[in-house]
């Protein structure tokens, strides 16, 4: 039996305070995009073409439009957005840099509001500098991670490392390995731990080296490295970020590459700040 306050599972409700606070976030974030030269997107809550960005398209909610063709309701940002701009208004604007403030459905009733941005031919330095500036202008608490997801790949490629041990953080596994150099891997966290890779082969040093040389230009203080991170993301496949507080994440981002379309982009979920400022008018 369904009662009439009910809402669904993972659905959204605001009201009082919490709206407030949510109607807050998006004018600051919309302000401060607006003034370091970003277009705003707005995105169809209907697609055709979801389903390519997906390899399980259980995620998606699936509907018919009026000559019975599939269309799926939105449930990622980014692709939709490359798509739209590069293929449908690319002609009418010279626009390199877009953001967004909408949310994203996917099964059964999930839904997740974000501010995001994509940088067609931006830079990550770029785009966690956009990302950190409008984490601190809502004065939040978060610490930045940056990875590189080339590690894991390549420790999975030809070290035999099982994706699983990452993605799990399985620290005493892998600590276990048959790899002399994995422990000096492993401990590193800051920018410091980058000074002295002897011992790690050259082609996780050169990835290091990457992620050494894009530190030097974030301008956020409270950061650490996490070089054997790993995520099953869509399309990041090379430097991201990530912000989070106590365990909940922030903000999530990177460098990735879709339809040989080369961008950089991050979301900055809603929730996850209304809750800790909600937090914080509690204490």
């Amino acid at each position: 039996m369904i009662f009439e306050h009910e809402i669904p599972s993972k659905s959204k409700l605001y009201f009082g305070e919490c709206a407030k606070i949510k109607r807050e976030i998006e004018n600051t974030c919309a302000k401060i995009m607006d003034e370091n030269g970003f277009e705003e997107i707005v995105t169809p809550l209907f697609s055709y073409h979801q389903h390519s960005s997906f390899e399980d398209e259980k995620r998606l909610l699936h509907l018919h439009d009026e000559h019975n063709h599939t269309v799926t309701l939105r449930a990622d940002s980014t692709t939709d957005v490359v798509r739209i701009v590069t293929k449908r208004i690319g002609r009418t604007t010279s626009s390199k840099k877009w953001f967004y403030i909408q949310p994203a459905v996917s099964f059964p009733t999930q839904e997740q509001y974000q501010v995001g941005a994509e940088i067609f031919d931006g830079s990550f330095e770029e785009v966690v500098n956009s990302a950190t500036t409008l984490v601190e202008k809502l004065e939040l608490k978060a610490l930045l991670q940056i990875s590189n997801m080339r590690i894991p790949l390549i420790l999975n490629e030809k070290y035999g490392v099982d994706l699983e041990l990452l993605h799990d953080t399985n620290i005493e596994a892998i600590l276990n390995l048959d790899l002399p150099w994995i422990s000096k891997l492993v401990r590193i966290h800051k920018a410091e731990d980058l000074e002295n890779l002897d011992g790690i082969p050259a082609d996780i040093q050169s990835e290091l080296m990457l992620i050494k040389e894009m530190i030097a230009k974030i301008e956020y203080k409270s950061l650490i490295i996490a070089p054997l991170f790993y995520a099953k993301m869509r399309y990041y496949g090379s430097l991201t970020f990530r912000m989070f507080h106590e365990n909940e994440l922030l903000v999530r981002g990177g460098c990735y590459a879709i339809e040989n379309i080369n961008a950089v982009g991050f979301a900055l979920y809603t929730d996850a700040c209304i809750n800790q400022k909600m937090q914080e008018i509690k204490k």
